[in-house]
């Protein structure tokens, strides 16, 4: 039912998305068109990653500046905690179809900004605008598929969503390698994100409302029109009168709650038990999933895989291919899983491989910089004066290349050849100094030291991605879509996604800071840690929903009994 939660929990699984998408392929028509948005906001957390390592190229000022680096990955975000602000309030207003094609011309405006830009402001001014897009589409893809799936299959549907972003991340890799040798690079791979906006825009003129939105608006003749194109006909009148009753529930209960304007709105909806108790568990969700720290993950993905020894652009750029892949994986295994072991079993679960992974990815990096090599007098005097001016030659403190990396002064390290673990060279950081470095056949590295342990902190990296995705990754979205009442879900569902970005920005402008202030090591280790807590909150705060209909999770929400760690059996009949 569109109304209700999953029908079924046991029924409710892949092959019979599958099943019921080939004989109604009208369904699959809106859940892709709308999921083209989190196409998007995928394609832009990743394809940042691997333009900024051209970006610090082209111009020193951002190559020279941790804090700048931060802003023009973090700015998107900062747009996009305002995209989901005014997102709720727009779902609710104008609808669902209308917020995402406004995104849309969002996107598209800024990617166009991006790849036009003269000067690092005009690019943080792109993202600005591209961020406020993604904001809007992250909280109202879901909901809009959500809302116009049958139920039993929704949660299946809604991670299709989650397939999509992360299809998106994989697609922006993709599309770095196959521009890092284009003149203009990053221009291209930040202006090409306006082509899925673009088609989702077109697609989107042609495809309605949720019904669940026009029945609210009393516009019912189109709400009933378009259950008949997502249900078999025998069904369909049932559906209707299932979601007039629902409306009509709805309605009497929050009496003039949609005349007293947004403030007005928001106390009233502050002042039910349902919707707080929801909003703690909305909110938890999404902020956990950034404080666990994947974004720091897939915004820096190639920045963290030279601090683990691989010093060239591209090669950087190929192995993060690994862990943008290995998220798509975890997304598919989500769809297969959440109607089926549950949202709340799926996010403890993938808790629990997340802080092991963190652990081992922190064990890596601090065995990593205590075998660092050693920066060698005869290896830096081999350059003459171009000597970092922070290292002394004759001095009797010996540096290792971690320390030649932190130095105050702009310094780089020239790894020996062949061996890059023998001790190398400290030189002042700049193009003739990298070019001479590399016309002796050698690796130059300013991100990260040579090491024996890049391999092994890959496959940590990997392992992670396979933790958190199939978790952490989508259920938080697929929580949020179903566990505040229709009256406030469009509200409830931007504090949420505000959070998350809220949460996200934090991340996203502090982990460069982190590394180099506490080292690769412990700032690994606090995001573990962080999570070890998160999994305590989910715990205890965190209800299952699967198998509920929308009336039954306000029912579970509102007893006065209420435990969030017992789980709450159907209790309205299947249809």
């Amino acid at each position: 039912m569109v109304d209700g939660g999953i029908a079924k929990a046991d029924k409710t699984e892949f092959k019979e998305c599958l099943s019921l998408t080939w004989k109604q392929p009208y369904i699959l028509r809106l859940a892709l068109s709308a999921g083209i948005g989190g196409l998007l906001f995928g394609y832009d957390t990743g394809v940042i990653s691997g333009a900024l390592l051209y970006i610090r190229d082209d111009f020193k000022e951002v190559e020279k500046s941790t804090v700048l680096q931060e802003t023009i990955v973090s700015m998107a975000v900062a747009g996009a905690i305002i995209g989901a602000a005014i997102g709720g309030w727009m779902n609710d207003k104008w609808g669902r179809r209308k917020s995402i094609i406004i995104a849309d011309v969002l996107f598209f405006a800024g990617a166009i900004v991006m790849a036009i830009a003269p000067v690092p402001g005009v690019i943080i001014l792109g993202r600005i605008f591209v961020g406020i897009g993604v904001g809007m589409a992250s909280m109202t893809a879901p909901l809009y598929i959500s809302e116009a799936s049958p139920a039993r299959i929704r949660g299946a549907l809604v991670s299709m969503n989650g397939l999509l972003i992360t299809g998106g991340q994989f697609l922006s890799y993709l599309i770095n390698l196959a521009f890092t040798k284009a003149p203009g690079t990053w221009r291209w791979m930040l202006g090409v994100a306006g082509l899925p906006a673009l088609v989702q825009f077109l697609l989107m003129l042609s495809l309605p409302e949720s019904p669940r939105w026009l029945y609210r608006k009393g516009r019912k003749e189109e709400a009933a029109e378009i259950l008949g194109k997502i249900y078999p006909a025998d069904e369909v009148k049932n559906e209707i009168g299932a979601l007039r009753r629902s409306v009509e529930e709805e309605i009497a209960q929050e009496g003039g709650v949609g005349e007293e304007g947004l403030s007005g709105k928001l106390r009233k909806a502050l002042s039910s038990t349902v919707v707080r108790r929801g909003l703690a568990a909305g909110i938890l969700s999404q902020v956990a999933q950034q404080f666990v720290g994947i974004n720091s993950v897939m915004y820096y993905s190639p920045t963290i895989v030279q601090l683990a020894g691989f010093a060239s652009n591209s090669t950087a750029l190929a192995l993060s291919l690994i862990t943008s892949g290995l998220n798509a994986v975890g997304s598919i295994v989500s769809m297969y899983f959440v109607d089926r072991a549950g949202r709340r079993r799926l996010m403890l679960i993938s808790l629990v491989g997340i802080v092991a992974c963190l652990a081992v990815l922190s064990g890596i990096f601090f065995a990593a910089a205590s075998h660092s090599p050693l920066v060698g007098e005869t290896e830096t005097q081999f350059f003459g004066n171009a000597t970092c001016s922070d290292y002394k030659i004759g001095s009797s403190i010996r540096w290792k290349c971690t320390d030649c990396l932190k130095a105050a002064a702009d310094c780089g390290f020239c790894a020996s050849t062949p061996n890059k673990l023998q001790p190398g060279a400290c030189l002042a950081s700049n193009d003739l100094t990298k070019d001479t470095c590399h016309a002796n056949h050698r690796e130059w590295y300013t991100q990260g030291c040579p090491s024996d342990f890049g391999w092994l902190a890959l496959i940590a990296l990997g392992a992670y991605i396979i933790s958190y995705s199939p978790g952490m990754g989508t259920v938080p979205w697929i929580i949020n879509s179903e566990i505040y009442p229709l009256r406030f879900r469009g509200l409830c569902g931007g504090i949420a996604a505000v959070s998350n970005w809220g949460a996200n920005l934090i991340v996203s402008q502090s982990f460069l800071s982190l590394t180099q202030a506490l080292g690769t090591a412990p700032t690994f280790l606090l995001f573990g840690v962080v999570s070890m807590f998160a999994f305590v909150l989910i715990f205890f705060v965190v209800p299952e929903t699967k198998g509920l209909q929308f009336e039954e999770v306000e029912s579970m929400l509102e007893d006065k009994g209420y435990k969030p760690w017992k789980t709450r059996k159907r209790t309205t009949p299947q249809p």
